[in-house]
């Protein structure tokens, strides 16, 4: 039989890369060691890929250009290689400034802390009750709170104000023939209450001047109206003064009258309370009349917008 015969029983021989038959040995030998040398690529390769972050010190992100066969992953963000430090964040408020001008900032600082907590100590300690404290520095908290800060228990506990108070004055005039006339009481009070009455925009002037300047009066005298301390002094001025400005208004001299004294008074009623109360109040009105204040001539021959102007400077003392 031909040794090429193509039996059922023959062993074939391989086909080498060139087209040869190889022996039965080699064969075997071919087929055994084939799958391994054709895993050896790939097993390289990966070894390669394993060995490319720890050369390189940092992984490709997946996907990106040069990762040729790699999926790529949305997101995904390349850490920081090991051992790089991680730049400082930025610095922000006192902290961006040098030394010098944080030493500066704090400085400013603690100053404006400081005179917050006098200011506000000062104003508790003038709306306080009576105390060691108000007793021994009563003079200072005054000279600080008074007139800028002052304050009162007239809108909020614990004393609401219940009462109207209206004030008045009259006048006694010197005529042309040379006769003293006593004037009526003028009610400044209601007045006010009838320009402001109806006005959707009533003037500073009509709603707070004569009540202020009365409670002035009112703080800086004592029960036998007479003046403590300067401001007492400086309250009697304000209310001469609203008074000629009032009086010229009305025209209560007349024609060739010059006003030679002015004389007030307040007419105080206890506001009504609600019927649910329970609560019983004298509906008798206290007046409080004060004695005449002689008109200086200086005064005297001032105009209505002198007038007008000597009340503003009062106001604003």
């Amino acid at each position: 039989m031909d040794a090429y015969d193509k039996g059922s029983d023959a062993r074939q021989g391989q086909v080498g890369p060139a087209g040869a038959d190889l022996p039965d040995g080699e064969a075997d030998s071919a087929e055994t060691t084939a799958p391994e040398a054709a895993g050896a690529p790939e097993a390289a390769g990966a070894r390669e890929a394993a060995d490319v972050p720890e050369a390189a010190g940092a992984a490709e992100v997946a996907g990106a250009p040069g990762s040729a066969g790699a999926p790529g992953v949305v997101g995904a963000v390349r850490p920081a290689p090991p051992g790089t430090a991680q730049p400082p964040a930025p610095r922000t408020g006192v902290a961006a400034l040098s030394p010098r001008y944080q030493v500066g900032a704090v400085v400013a600082l603690a100053v404006v802390a400081v005179a917050v907590c006098a200011h506000i100590g000062a104003v508790f300690l003038h709306l306080a009750p009576s105390n060691t404290l108000t007793k021994q520095h009563g003079d200072v908290v005054d000279e600080w709170v008074f007139p800028e800060f002052e304050q009162n228990w007239k809108l909020f506990a614990p004393n609401p104000l219940q009462q109207n108070v209206s004030v008045q004055v009259r006048a006694e005039v010197g005529t042309a023939d040379g006769e003293i006339r006593t004037t009526g009481w003028y009610d400044l009070s209601a007045e006010d209450g009838r320009a402001i009455d109806g006005n959707p925009l009533p003037s500073h002037t009509q709603q707070n001047e004569l009540r202020r300047a009365w409670d002035f009066f009112v703080a800086s005298h004592d029960s036998d109206d007479r003046p403590v301390g300067l401001r007492g002094t400086l309250s009697e001025t304000y209310l001469r003064r609203i008074a000629l400005l009032r009086l010229d208004r009305d025209g209560a001299a007349g024609p060739g009258g010059v006003v030679e004294r002015v004389q007030y008074r307040s007419r105080t009623t206890n506001v009504e309370p609600p019927p649910w109360s329970g609560e019983k109040v004298s509906d008798r009105p206290t007046v409080r009349e004060l004695p005449w204040w002689s008109v200086s001539a200086e005064t005297r021959g001032a105009k209505s917008g002198q007038a007008g102007q000597a009340a503003r400077e009062g106001g604003a003392a």
